[in-house]
């Protein structure tokens, strides 16, 4: 994507805003929906020898020539059901800019999802009529129900785990598509965007991120809260007003609510800048490298937060079985470092407040054991694990206290076994990657280093 490309949106989508009045240019979607899916189901294409390739491909739909670009992983197993992920361009973008990632090349490809999946997951680029999502008479909905019955009838797809993405008038279809298939996609992500591409349903709960800018000029902060608040009601979120950066801060602050359905998590992610799907703390342009941004790693932490799958491959992959979403399981067992072997401790077997971290032989006492809960914490010794003053700052100490529910006492497991701190947006760490018993763990930025891996014991 180019990082001069969002100049061009905030320009173009001005008009957005007109046309966001006119419903009969929007239109709701009374397409057909594609196959719901399974918890626990993988598609026709497992264990087929595929036929589709990475690259451009054309498909009829709604009597219409539509494009897409395939991205298939580069050592694809038709036994390993996939995730599926589509990234939608912005006003007066193309799927080739997010195919490309435009100047920032592969690091921001699919806004920067691709290069951080390592080759886990399938990725889709469609392309809008005219460069943009109107959604007339719900044909661009019917467009994704189209290459979803395309793909997953010749690759093999996890259809617990489709996810949608975009930014602005991309941003507004992925909206479109968690009001109308809540029942098909895992999880939407939605960069500054507004309701564009209308919202047929939207009663159904789905996992839903935002992200805004508090300085956007094109689509209002206002109109990014109005669509979380919808999923904040639909998933039965706690209300609440999410804190947000000072202005002038050029930071950002990234909220899990509380309270909502087990597996239907809302996130909001708000920054202090403009209109950009890659804000970058401490530089107040929308134009920065999307490598830079905050926002690759947020985005796919939500995502990949739900279990995968594995089992027996099905020919039907229009069944509609319950879904059972699964986020951080409520279990006990000791934390193991993957670096040091040694296991997460309260130093002492302390159970008072602002006791801290560190790392010691595994031993099974109380203090080594955690309880991971439906709602993020990790509680020990009566207490929660906690990040000392919700710190966001590396180096920040982590301490147990009593439970409140706030975000610096949220946690959440990632398949590539770190931790990360839910307020922070940063990994549970043991400092210096040390070894030795007592060594201090805290937060720090997430690098895949082994002394921000854990394993439960």
């Amino acid at each position: 994507m180019s990082r001069h490309r969002p100049l061009l949106t905030a320009l173009a989508t001005t008009a957005l805003l007109v046309l966001a009045m006119a419903p009969s240019a929007l239109g709701s979607s009374t397409a057909r929906p594609a196959a719901k899916s399974a918890a626990l189901a993988p598609t026709a294409g497992c264990g087929k020898a595929p036929t589709l390739r990475s690259g451009t491909q054309s498909i009829t739909t709604s009597g219409k020539n539509r494009s897409f670009i395939l991205r298939i992983p580069d050592n694809y197993n038709n036994n390993t059901p996939y995730r599926l992920i589509f990234g939608f361009h912005w006003n007066g973008g193309t799927m080739n800019d997010v195919d490309s990632g435009g100047t920032s090349g592969y690091v921001w490809s699919y806004y920067g999802t691709r290069a951080i999946s390592n080759n886990s997951a399938i990725f889709v680029a469609p392309q809008g009529f005219n460069n943009g999502w109107a959604n007339s008479g719900g044909e661009d909905i019917t467009f994704v129900d189209d290459m979803i019955r395309r793909i997953e009838a010749d690759l093999c797809v996890d259809t617990a785990q489709r996810f949608a993405m975009g930014f602005s008038y991309g941003g507004g279809m992925s909206y479109s598509l968690a009001c109308s298939r809540a029942s098909v996609f895992r999880a939407v992500a939605v960069y500054s965007g507004g309701q564009l591409s209308g919202c047929s349903g939207g009663n159904d709960p789905i996992a839903y991120i935002g992200l805004h800018g508090l300085r956007d000029p094109v689509l209002n902060i206002s109109t990014g809260r109005s669509l979380r608040d919808r999923f904040v009601r639909n998933n039965g979120c706690t209300a609440q007003n999410p804190p947000e950066p000072a202005s002038g801060s050029l930071s950002h602050v990234v909220t899990y609510y509380s309270g909502c359905r087990a597996g239907y998590p809302v996130a909001w992610a708000a920054f202090d800048q403009g209109h950009t799907p890659n804000p970058v703390d401490g530089r107040p342009g929308d134009f920065e490298p999307g490598e830079n941004s905050w926002t690759r790693q947020v985005v796919w932490n939500f995502f990949t937060q739900f279990g995968g799958s594995n089992p027996t491959p099905t020919a039907t992959p229009t069944a509609t079985p319950t879904v059972t979403p699964t986020g951080n399981p409520p279990s006990t067992s000791a934390l193991r470092g993957t670096g040091s072997g040694r296991c997460l401790d309260i130093t002492g077997n302390a159970q008072s407040n602002g006791a801290t971290a560190q790392i010691w032989d595994c031993n099974g006492g109380n203090n080594q054991r955690f309880t991971a809960t439906s709602s993020g914490e990790l509680r020990v010794n009566n207490r929660c694990l906690d990040v000392n003053g919700a710190g966001t700052a590396d180096g920040s100490s982590v301490i147990i206290w009593d439970c409140n529910g706030q975000n610096n006492q949220k946690w959440r497991f990632n398949s590539d076994g770190s931790i990360t701190a839910v307020g922070a947006n940063k990994c549970l760490d043991v400092s210096g990657a040390a070894t030795a018993n007592g060594s201090k763990v805290h937060i720090w930025s997430c690098n895949g280093g082994n002394n921000q891996k854990w394993t439960r014991v």
